[in-house]
């Protein structure tokens, strides 16, 4: 009975260390290898699920079967027109072949390493053979002034052959042609940030401010033109009225002398002599004054009323 016991321990005791080192899963978003003794057999495993191995002899080595991603260091990089920028990429990868992959790079640090030789050198290829125009922009789209420092330091009306996404594109094309053989696949690559180096980011700096200066001078100059025509415009409505309001002034003054005259034709009518004297007397009023001589005939109008105080 004790021996019964004893090697039903024991059967227990060897399915608890040999059923762990026999069984495996691999989840969705791995692959796996085997390897017996640090060399892989048969195919990588890459449907999801419960898989058997040979236990303690052979090892799970696993891999990520989703997109990983590739961040590239800022490189210093000439371009055709000479032009030195400092140039930064990244990129998007997967595992297509974990076989191929371990024995060709081992692990994805190893991926890392070969695929900054190859981006970098593919980069680095098509850069130089452009100018910095055709790296800036995408497009022959027309533009007043530059955007940024970097179009502005090129021909912005220059035509654009190639332009900065089918750069990239032929950098992902020619990448694409060397990965497979590392069992990756190149899913994309894309320029992340372009600028010039420090040695000549001053003098673009300064063509930037005399570029901006030259902008501002000319916003100036329409607005001083604008100002001179609104001011034109305001003086030539203003004459016009004063002019109307003069006219308008001068026909209600000569409504009002009319009407002033016909008073005075009135009050004539039904006095003349009283209208004659006071008429007199103004005209007195007006020409004798304190130092004043008037030397006229006994017989002249204009003393009839000064002959005597009786009117005589």
């Amino acid at each position: 009975m004790k021996g019964k016991i004893t090697a039903i321990i024991v059967v227990i005791i060897f399915l608890i260390i040999v059923l762990p080192s026999t069984f495996y899963t691999v989840p969705m978003t791995q692959q796996v290898i085997i390897t017996r003794f640090g060399k892989p057999v048969g195919k990588p495993v890459k449907t999801p699920g419960l898989h058997i191995k040979r236990p303690f002899v052979e090892k799970v080595i696993r891999f990520d079967k989703r997109i990983l991603e590739w961040d590239g260091d800022p490189n210093q990089i000439p371009t055709k027109d000479k032009k030195y920028i400092w140039v930064n990429t990244y990129a998007r990868w997967k595992i297509t072949d974990p076989l191929k992959f371990y024995q060709s790079v081992r692990n994805e640090m190893g991926a890392q390493a070969r695929l900054d030789d190859i981006l970098d050198a593919a980069t680095r290829d098509y850069i130089t053979s452009h100018v910095l125009l055709e790296v800036v922009r995408n497009s022959n789209r027309e533009m007043e002034t530059a955007e940024n420092e970097l179009e502005l330091a090129a021909d912005i009306k220059a035509p654009i052959k190639w332009g900065r996404d089918k750069i990239t594109r032929q950098i992902l094309k020619k990448a694409s042609k060397i990965v497979p053989q590392y069992g990756i696949e190149l899913v994309d690559v894309r320029i992340k940030h372009i600028n010039y180096v420090k040695e000549v980011r001053t003098k673009v700096y300064e063509r930037m401010i005399s570029e901006r200066t030259r902008i501002a001078e000319k916003y100036r100059s329409e607005g001083q033109g604008k100002k001179a025509e609104i001011e034109g415009q305001m003086e030539k409505e203003l004459q016009r009225i004063t002019s109307e309001a003069y006219r308008k002034a001068q026909e209600i003054k000569g409504k009002a002398d009319a009407h002033a005259t016909v008073i005075y034709a009135e009050a004539y009518n039904n006095d003349p002599e009283f209208y004659s004297f006071i008429k007199t007397l103004e005209t007195y009023k007006k020409s004798l004054t304190k130092n004043s001589w008037l030397i006229i005939s006994t017989d002249n109008d204009f003393f009839k009323y000064l002959k005597n105080m009786k009117g005589k």
